[in-house]
């Protein structure tokens, strides 16, 4: 019965992953699914969370402003701090359980009041009373549907489950930084392209200005535009460009081009149009970026 519940639960999570673009909101992570009449809650009061019709918790959650100091150490691992200072504490000794027993959790990292990334299936893969902490690590999702969610151990026993899990955990540590990235940005925006001012958040991406391979490209939002996808692809093939005194400009080229109504009413009119801006000026684009961008641009114009 309990693989039966985390497995609903895994589900669910697909489902709404795509439903809410890959923000969670809080109010239906404490509503939960039903499962055979019982009503499971995803989240709860206290950041390690048991449903009632459960003996191990579910899901762990790092809230914004969390008294807690979760933190990701140089390996690329999550530490999870207990409940409290007492290592007895039952939500602890439920941790502990589900460490020895190999038994899958769904961490919550909150990046914004009331919205929640989410990564799974997630494992205690070693306790440190010392620290009041555990060190989690993050599985690829298919393992879910290859036989019994849980590992029975696995962790421990063999090398190769250590070493896929190492590699999931920093995959999933860099998606929850974009996508904080992305809820950062798009709140900012209010959840509109800054180009066409759709407003769907499973259709906008955060566009960094200065890619965050380099050295000015940090995850801030003023190295950010709101885009819908379309406009995203098109900023970053330099077909559209941004000027630093927020003004759209689409390349001669393309300009000059004759195809469908998508490129003439989705690109080309866009041309000598001014961006949507934040309603806070702190979150504007950063003018020397976009400088530095659109200077990029119109080279390769």
């Amino acid at each position: 019965m309990d693989e039966q519940i985390r497995l609903a639960a895994f589900q669910w999570l697909e489902e709404h992953y795509a439903m809410h673009g890959g923000i969670f909101p809080r109010s239906i992570l404490d509503r939960g699914y039903e499962f055979q009449g019982q009503r499971i809650t995803l989240t709860g009061p206290t950041g390690i969370w048991k449903p009632a019709a459960l003996e191990l918790p579910l899901s762990i959650t790092t809230t914004i402003n969390s008294p807690y100091q979760d933190y990701l150490s140089e390996e690329g691992f999550l530490f999870y701090s207990y409940r409290g200072e007492d290592p007895y504490h039952r939500d602890n000794v439920g941790l502990r359980r589900a460490m020895q027993q190999g038994t899958p959790l769904v961490y919550f990292k909150g990046v914004e009041k009331g919205r929640y990334l989410a990564e799974w299936p997630v494992f205690i893969q070693s306790d440190h009373p010392e620290e009041l902490m555990v060190k989690v690590s993050i599985d690829d999702r298919g393992v879910l549907y290859n036989g019994s969610i849980t590992d029975g151990g696995q962790l421990v026993a063999d090398p190769g489950v250590v070493y896929r899990r190492k590699y999931a955990t920093r995959e999933a540590l860099t998606r929850l930084h974009q996508g904080e990235f992305r809820v950062k940005v798009l709140t900012a925006y209010k959840e509109q392209c800054a180009f066409c001012r759709i407003r769907h958040p499973q259709l906008l991406d955060a566009a960094h200005i200065i890619p965050d391979s380099e050295e000015w490209g940090v995850p801030i939002v003023p190295n950010g535009l709101s885009l819908c996808k379309i406009h995203h692809a098109a900023f970053d093939g330099n077909f559209i460009g941004v000027s630093p005194d927020y003004k759209i400009y689409v390349r001669e080229d393309i300009l000059d081009e004759i195809d469908g109504p998508m490129l003439e009413y989705g690109i080309q009119q866009m041309h000598n149009k001014n961006i949507l801006l934040p309603h806070s000026r702190r979150n504007w684009p950063d003018r020397e970026r976009l400088e530095e961008r659109f200077k990029r641009f119109k080279d390769v114009g």
